[in-house]
């Protein structure tokens, strides 16, 4: 196993109910998806994988343009439109494989082929949780860093959150899961095996709808 813990940002929603690309809207001085990159990179991620979908042209340039301090990528999920949460965690696994899967018209992605040996785990985060602390990602990654736990899940009040780490011992499981499978399904049927950590309430936000983004933006 290997001692690096690469992050799985999930951006590939079509923000149907945002009515706009949510990722691209502002946050403070930066935007929503630059903010969580931004917070990943502080917490010490040595690589950063972003799942793109809609709007793919527009994240896939923030990001080329994003100030580097550790490699971040995009790979785009063809299932975006009707895969749901799962395929976009099965297109940033499947990213770091350590083996370079075919290259066609439905994957790109930048710096293709770095970082993928000696990952020890994937941390999954969601695109549009510009809320999530650095303190809660340390926690996370130094709870696995302890335990070896092939799940580290934050916790607030007893309700799981994002983002959420899992080791590759897992990720053949993940990659052969149907369609009709969710997240939660697939943690549900590792209870035994989760480690948590206790987090605030940032875990448990995302922005969802106009209202919501109004509410929370800094």
């Amino acid at each position: 196993m290997g001692n690096k813990i690469s992050a799985v940002i999930l951006a590939a929603g079509l923000s149907s109910r945002m009515g706009q690309p949510k990722m691209l809207l502002p946050w403070g001085k930066t935007t929503v998806l630059e903010q969580i990159l931004s917070t990943f990179t502080a917490a010490g991620l040595e690589e950063i994988v972003v799942v793109t979908g809609g709007s793919r042209q527009q994240i896939e340039q923030l990001v080329k343009e994003f100030p580097q301090a550790v490699p971040v990528r995009t790979v785009f999920n063809p299932l975006y439109a009707h895969g749901e949460m799962l395929s976009s965690i099965q297109a940033g696994l499947r990213s770091l494989l350590p083996f370079p899967p075919l290259q066609d018209s439905s994957t790109q992605s930048k710096g293709f082929g770095a970082g993928r040996e000696g990952v020890a785990a994937a941390l999954i985060g969601l695109g549009d949780q510009p809320q999530v602390l650095e303190a809660t990602v340390r926690r996370i990654c130094a709870a696995f860093e302890h335990t070896h736990s092939s799940l580290v899940i934050p916790s607030f009040q007893g309700r799981r959150g994002h983002p959420w780490l899992v080791a590759p011992p897992l990720w053949p499981e993940i990659l052969a899961l149907p369609a009709s499978t969710t997240p939660r399904q697939f943690l549900n049927a590792h209870a035994s095996q989760v480690e948590y950590v206790d987090a605030d309430q940032t875990i448990l936000q995302d922005l969802d709808t106009p209202e919501e983004y109004a509410r929370q933006r800094p």
